[in-house]
């Protein structure tokens, strides 16, 4: 084994509640990290991968942290020595050594892209910002090379798209934008966090690529978190296994996945997905799009514009009880359909919408939101779906005062915590915030308020 260049030892991360109490979302952290090894950290939502994660960057500021995160990228000392003196104990590192480990020696590819960019800026601009303030690069060479990385994590148009803001991109191709950022720099380390959840198959092949290659060219070790197994199982060299806070197994990929020794290690491994569709019961149409076409205008100078098909003719039919998969890869339309048939994109929409026998195209006001009572989303990115001001349960409850009325304070905190349950949350999840939970416990939440 190479030498390691990150040395976790008894790393313990704890975050405050109310009234003095605490909550320890990682119990006694130990794990080494190799250069140029490929290490997966998998688990269920909640059991502290992206804490651990965003541990080693000191990006939990509301987080009391113990232990040691040992970070020695030049080190030559042997694998079997104890960590020594040129270790830099990342948890005790001044913030100016911090930010300039940052984005240069270690970076890392966030779960939700939507929340780690900044919406003021376009997505050449970010991206350019890392190069110039790590690589000195000037701003007209920074964005050459911004582009460059966009063109090489599968970004259609790279030279067009890096003049577009976050929330004129799909959630895939800001997915790509955060990777081509993370990459910039060449680190030692990248974390990828999820890092192909919003990727269409094909793209995901691409950024996989990619990201051995700059592996091989660089020697650069990534620390991948992930729920997708056979991805897993293909990329990486050696798995940690974690469950409530608590690493429990660790190993070779092929040995853990033949041989795995513990039982939460053995029904992970177990839980693959199965076909669950037993055939349409009922033959009444619930939903109909007619001809739906939506159509952005984009500016390309003071004066220049031009139209944007996002969709085109699209025509569908939904009968009560079926499911419909809409599937393509990220941009060709999906997101904006289904915020079509519920009347909540921007876009200039021409078509018709047909609900439960009624066409929604003219609807407004009282009308559209008693409609909406039967008509529910779950957004792709449950951070920025979730507002940060409200705790979960006033989140849930302000859907249920709205259109449930008759129930009584107590029948309303009973069903909240009735649809918690049923998502694998516990009732004291309540009078937490968003913040709090991790991305697959914030895409519970969303789930359970639709």
């Amino acid at each position: 084994m190479s030498t390691p260049i990150l040395r976790i030892r008894d790393l313990c991360v704890h975050f405050p509640r109310a009234e003095g109490e605490h909550h320890q979302a990682v119990h006694d952290l130990h794990l080494d990290l190799h250069a140029c090894e490929r290490f997966a950290l998998v688990g269920e939502s909640g059991s502290g991968k992206t804490v651990s994660a965003l541990s080693i960057l000191r990006l939990l500021p509301d987080a009391r942290l113990s232990g040691q995160i040992l970070w020695n990228p030049d080190g030559l000392r042997d694998p079997e020595e104890a960590p020594g003196a040129g270790d830099q104990n990342l948890i005790f590192c001044s913030d100016r050594d911090i930010r300039a480990i940052r984005g240069r020696e270690i970076a890392m590819v966030f779960q939700e892209p939507m929340s780690a960019l900044n919406p003021l800026f376009t997505v050449g601009q970010q991206i350019a910002e890392v190069l110039e303030l790590h690589e000195g690069l000037s701003t007209k060479a920074a964005l050459t090379r911004a582009i460059e990385l966009l063109e090489r994590t599968g970004v259609d148009e790279p030279a067009r798209r890096a003049q577009a803001y976050p929330h004129q991109l799909s959630g895939g191709q800001r997915q790509r934008v955060v990777i081509a950022m993370a990459l910039a720099c060449k680190p030692k380390l990248l974390i990828a966090d999820e890092p192909t959840t919003a990727l269409d198959v094909t793209i995901r092949e691409q950024v996989l690529s990619l990201l051995l290659e700059i592996q091989r060219d660089e020697g650069m070790a990534i620390l991948l978190i992930t729920h997708d197994l056979p991805l897993v199982e293909r990329f990486a060299d050696r798995v940690a296994v974690m469950q409530h806070g608590r690493l429990i197994e660790t190993n070779a990929t092929k040995t853990l996945f033949q041989f795995p020794q513990e039982a939460y290690t053995q029904k992970l491994l177990s839980s693959q997905p199965e076909r669950m569709v037993a055939g349409t019961l009922n033959t009444q149409v619930i939903c109909e799009a007619r001809e739906l076409s939506c159509r952005y205008t984009i500016s390309e100078g003071f004066w220049k514009k031009r139209i944007f098909n996002a969709v085109d003719k699209a025509t569908l039919t939904i009968r009560q009880g079926e499911t419909l998969g809409v599937v393509g890869e990220s941009g060709s339309g999906k997101s904006t359909l289904a915020q079509a048939l519920l009347r909540l994109t921007p876009a200039a929409t021409e078509g018709e919408v047909i609900f439960d026998g009624q066409s929604i195209n003219t609807l407004s006001g009282r009308a559209l939101r008693d409609l909406r009572k039967r008509m529910q989303i779950v957004f792709q990115d449950p951070f920025s779906a979730l507002s940060p001001r409200m705790t979960v349960g006033e989140i849930l409850g302000e859907g249920l005062s709205l259109h449930f009325r008759e129930l009584s304070e107590l029948e309303r905190q009973q069903r909240m915590v009735e649809v918690l349950t049923e998502v694998g949350l516990s009732g004291d999840s309540l009078s937490r915030y968003p913040h709090e939970f991790s991305g697959g416990q914030r895409q519970r939440i969303a789930i359970a308020r639709a």
